[in-house]
């Protein structure tokens, strides 16, 4: 009997213990929160226009930090050569031969074509995952009210551009929250008074505070450095004014609307200083990015919020900028509509304290269509939709990379039809892809980043493998196909 009731005693502390540990376990999932997560996506910023990447007419110290306190990546690549298709791959995790939007197709109105409403996104993902969301700066796949529209697809707040030609124009007359204009005071496309950048990075910082006791991610699409060019007279533009050779851009224009009621219009402002003033929008969106880190210190959240930067493709010349000069490109070939290097490998940095080793730096092959399986191993919600990434969450982890891209596959709209692919080391490159028998360069981007030696002629068998795969990665589209020349350069 003895014997007995000691048993049944050490039974009910032994379901006292497990009752105990199943509430500490409960508890701790419960208090347990998933990281903050922002994604900074600058605008036409090139490989080579961070000081970390080399820059070394102006510097970014603010970015610099981010990347001595995280992982800096040298072979990442953005979604495309331009503005939209490579935000929609950004958006749906997939190349730019499955990604829905495949070209800058503009709309009679305002805004661009939408991307899908049956499009799955990061920003439906992270919302899957109990996440708050915001967007902040230019959107570019949807008008507003539309299927596309960044409110349509996953956030829960948008502030700033909803059509990529409207964000041409830094002193725009109004901006967009959700569905309502924003009006700039002193702005009529003409007068030149609020700076629409300075605001959206308000409501950006603004979204932050708000949600500092919530788990939130944060879009933030800025428009700089794209042209045109022109900054408000402040001190940091007085910091570059007199340090570069000028040469007056287009000095005979006015500062007159091309937007407002004709939309269909475009040209770029005036400049007499371009150089100072592209520094001076390099140098602003630094701040920026300084401000969001201080802002994530002051609330006591920086431990807990991964902090991604990357920009959408290459370095643009239209305004008056003059990517030579800053040697934008890093020493890569091409610019902004360019398959090569130059065009489309982006500035990719990731910072995580405590989780991400501060000052590392990550060969790892890489492009936005694996920010998708990223976050989606990352939050652990399940992604129903399929995606052409892979997730490099072990690399940013300091764990071993084991699943790596078979190849990396590009198309673009754009004079004739341009397609690439990466294949190892091997990059295939194909001009006026659509005509028949175009020729495909071949470099090898071990020995020659630049791609000046085109092997094409001494590797017949890798050329013949890389034309099977531009053939096969891509499905056509109806909305873009292939062969329809008339899409948008803009």
């Amino acid at each position: 009997m003895k014997a007995t009731r000691i048993y049944v005693g050490l039974l009910f502390i032994v379901l006292l213990s497990s009752c105990a540990s199943t509430t500490r376990n409960t508890a701790k999932s419960k208090t347990t929160k998933q990281p903050n997560i922002i994604y900074i996506l600058a605008d036409d910023l090139g490989y080579g226009d961070l000081s970390s990447y080399g820059q070394t007419k102006f510097t970014t110290p603010n970015i610099d930090n981010l990347a001595e306190g995280g992982m800096k990546f040298t072979q990442h690549y953005s979604g495309s050569a331009v503005c939209a298709p490579s935000r929609s791959s950004l958006m749906s995790g997939q190349h730019t031969g499955h990604t829905p939007i495949r070209g800058n197709k503009e709309l009679e109105t305002e805004g661009q074509t939408s991307i899908p409403a049956a499009t799955y996104t990061i920003a439906e993902l992270l919302k899957d995952a109990g996440y708050t969301t915001g967007a902040f700066g230019k959107w570019g796949l949807g008008a507003i009210g539309e299927e596309g529209d960044a409110i349509n697809q996953g956030f829960d707040e948008f502030y700033g551009y909803n059509c990529q030609r409207a964000a041409h124009r830094y002193y725009p007359e109004y901006i967009w929250h959700n569905n309502e204009k924003v009006f700039l005071e002193g702005n009529d496309w003409t007068n030149k008074v609020t700076y629409a950048p300075d605001k959206i990075q308000e409501a950006t910082l603004q979204f932050i505070e708000n949600n500092k006791d919530n788990t939130f991610f944060a879009y933030v699409p800025l428009i700089l450095p794209h042209a045109e060019l022109i900054a408000p007279e402040d001190s940091i533009i007085q910091k570059f004014r007199g340090k570069y050779p000028e040469k007056a851009y287009d000095k005979t224009k006015r500062y007159v609307s091309d937007y407002g009621p004709d939309i269909k219009k475009q040209m770029y402002c005036p400049q007499e200083i371009p150089h100072a003033t592209f520094a001076s929008m390099v140098y602003r969106t630094d701040i920026y990015v300084g401000q969001i880190m201080s802002k994530l210190k002051e609330l006591g959240i920086d431990d807990n919020t991964i902090v991604m930067f990357a920009s959408d493709n290459g370095p643009h010349q239209e305004g008056g900028a003059d990517p030579k000069f800053f040697n934008s490109g890093g020493n890569l070939k091409g610019i902004k509509r360019d398959l090569y290097e130059g065009g489309i490998r982006t500035p990719f940095i990731v910072r995580w304290p405590k989780k991400i080793k501060a000052g590392s730096t990550s060969e790892h092959v890489s492009a936005f269509w694996d920010v998708m399986p990223t976050l989606t191993e990352l939050v652990e919600v399940e992604n129903a939709t399929e995606n052409d990434g892979i997730s490099f969450l072990p690399t940013l982890l300091g764990k071993e990379q084991v699943e790596q891209h078979p190849y990396l596959y590009w198309e673009l709209f754009t004079k004739g039809g341009r397609q690439a692919v990466r294949l190892g080391d091997w990059k295939g490159v194909r001009y006026k892809a659509t005509k028949p028998n175009a020729k495909i360069e071949l470099y090898n981007l071990s020995s020659d980043p630049e791609e000046t030696n085109n092997l094409s002629d001494q590797h017949p068998d890798v050329v013949a493998k890389i034309a099977e795969i531009m053939k096969e990665a891509r499905v056509e589209s109806s909305l873009f196909p292939f062969f329809d020349q008339k899409l948008s350069k803009k």
